[in-house]
C-alpha cells in the first residue's frame, strides 16, 4: 500500500500548458494528467492505494460542515474510511459516506464533537473501534444489515444517541460499545449476537428497554451497569452465567426472570438493584458471587436453592426488607457478612450441612428472634450476632456442641419441632458394628415408638423398639436389620 497526498489547488491545465510553452507543456502533461484530477475530485482528502487499486480515505483537511464522502477519487474506489481519518474533527456536522465503502477503521470518527447525523451505506460489514466514540450530539444512527461486527467502544459516549437496532447480520459486538450514551432509551439486540459483552450497555442511564435474544449465552461483567431506568429484564434460556455487577445499580429495575439454564450469579450482579422486590434463582444456580443481591431494598424474600453450593461474602446485606430467606441444604458455610443489616429479618433456619458462618453475618439484623440450627453447632467467626438484641439460638436436641447456654452471645434453647425427628446428620447415624441406627430428637422425657417395614411400595409398618427421650433426644439402634435385604424406619408418639 503506498500513500498520496493531495493538495488543494486551482489551477487549469490548459493555462498552465500555455504558460509554460510547447515544450514545458509536453514534459508537464504527464504530471498534470496524474495530479490534477486528485486535486479537483478530493481536493480535501489523504488517501492511500490498496492492493487491489482501490482506495481508503487516511485523513480530511476540508472546511467541514456538511460532507459527502466520494465514490471515487481519480476513478479508482473509495472502499473505506481508514483509522482516524476525522478524527477529533469538531467541524463536521454530518458526514454522508460513499456507497462503496465497506468498512470504518479505528477512531475514524472519533470525538467529532459537532457531528449530528451521519448515513451508513448498506455497503458496510464492519464498524472499527471507538468508530463514533465521543460524537456526543450524534442524535440517530442505523447500522445497515450487511454490518457483521462493531468493534470495541465504537459509539462510547454518544450521550445523545436514542435508540438503536443492531440488525441479525451483526454477530460480533465489542465490549463498551454503546457504554454511556447517556440518552439511549432503547436497544434491540441482533438475534446473532452469543454474548452481551463486559460494560456494552455500561451507563446508559435512561435505557428503559432491552431485549435480549435467545441466542445470547452470557452477560458480560457491568453490561447494564448504572441503567438506572431499567424497569425489568428477561434473560433467555440459554445464558448460563450472568457477570460480575452486570446489572450494579439497576435502580429501578422490579423484576427479573433468570432461567434455569443460568448456573452461576457473579459478584455484584444485582448489587443496589434497590427496587427489585422479588427474585428467584433458579435450581441449577451453584454459585452467588460476593455482593450479588446486596443493597436489594426492596427485595422482601429469598430462596437460595440446593442446588448452590457457594455464596459469596455479603451477598444478601443490606437487603432492609429482606423478611424471609431459605438457605441451600448443600452449602457448608455462610460468608462474611451474608446477612448483614437485613433489619427486616425475624427469623432464619440454618441447614445441617453448614459447618461454619463468617464474621458479622447477621450482625445488625435487628428484628431477628429466632436462630433455628437444623444440625451441629458450626465454628463461628467474630460478631455474628452482633447488634441481634432479641435473638435466640434454637438447636435440636441431639445434635453436637450444643450445651452452653450462650451461642455467639445469644442465649440458647432446645428447638422443639411439632414432631419427633430422626438426625441423619449425626455421626451416629447408619451401620455401627453389625447394627443401624440414629438418634431421635423432640421433647424431653416424650416416649416414641420405632417402626419397621422392608419396602416402602406396600409397607407393612411393625413396632421395633421404644425409646423414651431423655434430656430431648435418645439413640436408637437396630441389631436385626441384616435380616432383610432393606429396611425403613418411621416414627409416632406412643
Amino acid at each position: 500500500m503506498k500513500t498520496k497526498y493531495v493538495f488543494a489547488r486551482n489551477t487549469n491545465p490548459n493555462m498552465l500548458a500555455r504558460s509554460l510553452g510547447t515544450a514545458c507543456a509536453t514534459r508537464m502533461l504527464p504530471l498534470l494528467l496524474l495530479a490534477l484530477p486528485f486535486a479537483m475530485q478530493a481536493q480535501d482528502y489523504t488517501y492511500s492505494i490498496n492492493e487491489d487499486n482501490t482506495i481508503t480515505i487516511t485523513g480530511y483537511a476540508g472546511s467541514g460542515g456538511d460532507v459527502t464522502i466520494p465514490n471515487k477519487i481519480d476513478d479508482l474506489t473509495v472502499t473505506g474510511i481508514g483509522d482516524y481519518a476525522f478524527y477529533y474533527n469538531d467541524s463536521l456536522t454530518s458526514v454522508a459516506i460513499s456507497t462503496n465503502v465497506t468498512s470504518i477503521g479505528v477512531s475514524a470518527f472519533d470525538t467529532c464533537t459537532s457531528l449530528g447525523g451521519v448515513t451508513i451505506p448498506d455497503s458496510v460489514t464492519s464498524l472499527g473501534d471507538s468508530a463514533f466514540a465521543s460524537c456526543y450530539i450524534l442524535g440517530s444512527v442505523t447500522i445497515p444489515n450487511h454490518v457483521t461486527s462493531i468493534g470495541d467502544y465504537a459509539f462510547d459516549s454518544c450521550s445523545s444517541l436514542g435508540s438503536i437496532m443492531i440488525p441479525n447480520s451483526v454477530t460480533s459486538l465489542g465490549v463498551h460499545a454503546f457504554a454511556s450514551c447517556s440518552g439511549l432509551t432503547s436497544v434491540t439486540i441482533s438475534t446473532n449476537i452469543t454474548s452481551i459483552r463486559n460494560y456494552e450497555f455500561y451507563n446508559c442511564g435512561s435505557l428503559g428497554s432491552v431485549t435480549i435474544p435467545n441466542s445470547v449465552t452470557g452477560i458480560g461483567d457491568y453490561a447494564f451497569g448504572y441503567c438506572g431506568s431499567l424497569g425489568n429484564i428477561t434473560i433467555p434460556n440459554r445464558v448460563t452465567s450472568i457477570g460480575q455487577y452486570a446489572f450494579f445499580d439497576c435502580t429501578g429495575l422490579s423484576s427479573v426472570t433468570i432461567p434455569n439454564s443460568v448456573t452461576s450469579i457473579g459478584a455484584g450482579a444485582f448489587y443496589f438493584c434497590a427496587g427489585l422486590d422479588s427474585i428467584t434463582i433458579p435450581n441449577h444456580v451453584t454459585s452467588i458471587g460476593d455482593y450479588a443481591f446486596a443493597e436489594c431494598s426492596g427485595l422482601s424474600s429469598a430462596t437460595i436453592p440446593n442446588s448452590v453450593t457457594s455464596v459469596g461474602d455479603w451477598a444478601f446485606s443490606d437487603c432492609t426488607s429482606l423478611s424471609s430467606v431459605t438457605i441451600s441444604a448443600n452449602l457448608t458455610s455462610l460468608g462474611a457478612g451474608e446477612f448483614a443489616d437485613c433489619s427486616s429479618l425475624t427469623n432464619v433456619t440454618i441447614p445441617a450441612s453448614i459447618t461454619s458462618i463468617g464474621d458479622g453475618a447477621f450482625s445488625y439484623c435487628s428484628s431477628l428472634t429466632r436462630v433455628c440450627f437444623m444440625g451441629n453447632a458450626p465454628g463461628l467467626g467474630r460478631y455474628v450476632f452482633q447488634g441481634t438484641s432479641y435473638a435466640t439460638v434454637y438447636y435440636l436436641p441431639g445434635n453436637l456442641g450444643w450445651g452452653s447456654p450462650l451461642f455467639g452471645g445469644r442465649p440458647t434453647a432446645p428447638w422443639l419441632l411439632p414432631n419427633p425427628l430422626i438426625l441423619n446428620n449425626s455421626p451416629s447415624f447408619g451401620v455401627k458394628t453389625n447394627r443401624f441406627g440414629f438418634i431421635i430428637s423432640w421433647a424431653t422425657n416424650t416416649a416414641v415408638v420405632v417402626e419397621a417395614c422392608t419396602s416402602l411400595a406396600s409397607p407393612d409398618w411393625s413396632p421395633v423398639g421404644t425409646n423414651t427421650l431423655s434430656g430431648g433426644s435418645s439413640y436408637f439402634s437396630d441389631s436385626k436389620w441384616t435380616n432383610y435385604p432393606g429396611r425403613c424406619y418411621r416414627i409416632r408418639l406412643q
